[in-house]
């Protein structure tokens, strides 16, 4: 599952730099996790990075992209692969 930004965002910028897919970006009021790039960190860490420096805790599995870790896994493959090709 991706997971979600909520409302509860102060915006203070911690969460961006730490995703390893540059899945999180500031929307128009708050900052969004792109869920086509998202794997839980998966690959990188053994805990979700933007999960552990929220300060506020509004970081939360999205129920509107339910995936499995299978799934999760073959994100972070062809983000993988799709960073090597722009090397």
């Amino acid at each position: 599952m991706a997971l979600k930004i909520f409302d509860e965002c102060i915006n203070c910028d911690v969460c961006e730099p730490e995703c390893p897919n540059e899945a999180i970006y500031q929307g128009e009021d708050i900052y969004e996790i792109d869920p086509t790039k998202c794997t839980h960190c998966l690959g990188h860490f053994e805990t979700q990075q933007c999960v552990e420096v929220c300060p506020v805790d509004c970081i939360i599995i999205d129920p509107d992209n339910p995936e499995n870790e299978e799934t999760l896994w073959a994100r972070y493959h062809e983000l993988v692969k799709s960073d090597d090709n722009n090397k």
